[in-house]
């Protein structure tokens, strides 16, 4: 999540439906101009809204007029939101006021439609603050930021995902957690929600929450690439390869050129003792990249285990997995490992010249 994408999921209702508000003739003014605002998107309407207003507003006594103060808080917060450069020049703690303000007006219902008009402009401000803290990589910031905004407008359940984030990059995980898990709390779910999601419980070390996640999101996304590869990434780290294969079909039909994922089939097979199907793999992964040494070396590997497990075919496997041993060796050289297994075979197929050949090499390796 970056803050441009929190800027782009900001609400898009206001000034989209009518300002049907209540009014008195004092306020008649305010209201016109905010109405005029709507169909013209100039400034200047809100600028008159504020010079009305204001001039309503000179006592105490005026101040503590609810319907004034109402339409202060709507003139204002309709600014705070539409004028984010501050042209108009509102002062630097207006925001806050008006926060506050809201607050006191709070139990207003007879103006319920115009306060929750300002709440849910001060909800989209301080989602703006809160993206722009995010790109500045100051996430304290974007947390206040974000809380602010669920104060405001809390049935948008977005910002529980904006909490999350911003609270798993202060490492903050349980409570990362706690706001992911209220967001995926429904029947629409978004991919990189329930990946971060399953990311921060992996964070906590619940790997068995993670996957929870990841299968729930599937269910939603059944066809989602990225949660299908997290969940397969999930069972080849912990080595659950009979939960593995269920998911390799569909996985290998996605990513039909993709020789990592190819290898990671056919290392499931190949652990499954499903001997001709990783061989066929094996030799896919190699196809797609023809010096894979993962591949190219477990392949033979594969041979070499025929060998030592299958009474048929002795000769045959041993000299594939020479074979595949050898162009292992063209690629890494060096590697101790596969020179052993080298080292073993000739052995057996008592071939002296070869037997030389790679003892020497281990002697140069390990002297």
């Amino acid at each position: 999540m970056s803050g441009r994408r929190i800027i782009l999921s900001l609400f898009i209702l206001l000034f989209t439906s009518p300002l049907a508000f209540s009014q008195t003739e004092a306020l008649k003014g305010v209201v016109n101009n905010l109405a005029f605002y709507r169909q013209q998107k100039d400034l200047k309407y809100l600028s008159n809204a504020k010079k009305q207003v204001d001039s309503l507003i000179k006592t105490k006594k005026d101040s503590s007029n609810v319907p004034k103060s109402v339409f202060r808080a709507v003139v204002y917060s309709s600014i705070l939101y539409t004028d984010s450069l501050n042209k108009l020049g509102l002062p630097a703690n207006t925001l806050d006021q008006i926060s506050v303000l809201l607050d006191h007006l709070s139990g207003g219902y007879k103006y319920q439609v115009e306060l929750d008009f300002s709440k849910r402009c001060l909800g989209n401000v301080y989602i703006r603050k809160g993206a722009a803290a995010i790109q500045d990589k100051k996430y304290s910031d974007a947390l206040v930021a974000f809380q602010k905004a669920q104060h405001f407008v809390p049935g948008y359940r977005r910002i529980n995902g904006y909490i999350a984030y911003a609270n798993n990059k202060l490492s903050n995980y349980t409570d990362a957690a706690k706001y992911y898990t209220i967001l995926l709390n429904t029947d629409t779910v978004h991919s990189d929600d329930v990946i971060a999601a399953a990311n921060v419980y992996k964070a906590l070390k619940d790997t068995s929450k993670a996957l929870q996640i990841i299968q729930k999101g599937r269910k939603f996304l059944p066809d989602d690439k990225a949660l299908l590869y997290e969940e397969t990434n999930i069972y080849q780290n912990k080595r659950d390869y009979k939960a593995l294969e269920p998911l390799l079909p569909q996985l290998l039909a996605k990513n039909p050129t993709n020789a990592e994922l190819t290898f990671m089939a056919a290392n499931c097979y190949d652990h499954l003792n499903e001997y001709d199907r990783a061989e066929s793999t094996y030799l896919q992964a190699i196809e797609l990249r023809n010096r894979y040494y993962d591949a190219v070396f477990n392949l033979g590997l594969l041979y070499f285990k025929g060998y030592a497990h299958q009474e048929n075919d002795k000769q045959k496997n041993i000299g594939r997995a020479i074979q595949w041993f050898e162009k292992a060796n063209t690629i890494l050289p060096n590697n101790l490992q596969c020179l052993q297994l080298l080292q073993w075979a000739y052995l057996k197929t008592r071939n002296e010249d070869q037997l030389n050949r790679i003892n020497d090499k281990l002697k140069q390796l390990t002297n």
